[in-house]
């Protein structure tokens, strides 16, 4: 989903993000091996290991973090939608959230904002059915979450969003439609969390879901069809692909585990956009 919304941007356009942003930030162009360093606490971080795994950002790319509060980017991209329309600038937001984030309050907060305004945002919710062990129909009554939009007065798309070709044409027509002033559009892009919400799920068997449902997800995972579709239609050598990402995950770990901690005369810095009497002003 990161690869279809993220490839139909320009290098301009902004994102915020989620406490599972990884993929995102590579998507919009992030560099593995910064993005590694930040996971371990190194100051070679984008964040100079400030930021840690869920608070990645980086404003020359177009990042405006990942954030920890689930739905907590949808106003900050309205932020960054109004400032870009202010100056008349053609620049796009998009805000990355889960179906859990459908039901958080800001986020209705923004669509609705977002929809009065027209700004130019595109809400991209990766509905991956459950919200930590809830199922989403215990959450919504509404059979596609994309049928909200109706209730803000725009456009809702609901996508395969384990279909990277699908999820990058509806996305190339949202952010078109809020490129030309169109206004926002909500995209649900349908996929699956094949792994527990947290890693000790199983050791404390905590089981909400089949292996039946699981295995049925797994037979449609992006990573292993869409390379397949790729050496069917003769495009490129998926298996060089391969190899070429494994050497750059080899690096971007060599890289980081390189790196050195942050000084600790450097704690307070980055903290505070003004200055405060008996505070340091250094900055980022």
């Amino acid at each position: 989903m990161a690869t279809g919304v993220c490839a139909a941007l320009r290098p301009d356009d902004v994102i915020t993000s989620t406490h599972r942003g990884h993929g995102h930030i590579l998507a919009k162009g992030g560099d593995p091996r910064r993005m590694m360093a930040e996971l371990m606490g190194k100051a070679s971080g984008y964040n100079r290991g400030r930021g840690g795994s869920m608070h990645i950002a980086d404003l020359s790319l177009g990042i405006y973090g990942a954030n920890g509060i689930v739905g907590a980017g949808a106003p900050i991209a309205c932020g960054a939608a109004l400032a870009g329309k202010l100056a008349r600038s053609d620049r796009v937001a998009v805000s990355f959230f889960g179906d859990g984030g459908m039901n958080q309050g800001v986020v209705h907060e923004a669509l609705n904002l977002a929809a009065i305004w027209k700004l130019p945002v595109v809400f991209v919710c990766e509905n991956n059915g459950y919200a930590i062990s809830a199922s989403i129909s215990e959450m919504a009554v509404v059979e596609r979450l994309a049928d909200r939009a109706a209730a803000y007065g725009m456009p809702g798309t609901s996508v395969d969003g384990m279909d990277v070709l699908a999820v990058h044409a509806a996305a190339g027509e949202a952010v078109e439609r809020a490129r030309t002033g169109a206004g926002p559009t909500l995209l649900e892009c349908r996929t699956y969390r094949f792994v527990g919400h947290f890693t000790a799920e199983k050791a404390r068997g905590i089981k909400y879901r089949s292996d039946e449902e699981i295995a049925r997800w797994r037979e449609r995972d992006p990573v292993v069809t869409y390379p397949a579709w790729l050496r069917q239609q003769g495009i490129g050598d998926p298996a060089a692909v391969d190899a070429e990402v494994e050497t750059l995950l080899d690096e971007a770990v060599a890289f980081a585990r390189q790196s050195g901690f942050p000084e600790a005369e450097e704690a307070l810095d980055g903290m505070y956009a003004v200055t405060y009497p008996g505070l340091p002003a250094r900055g980022f």
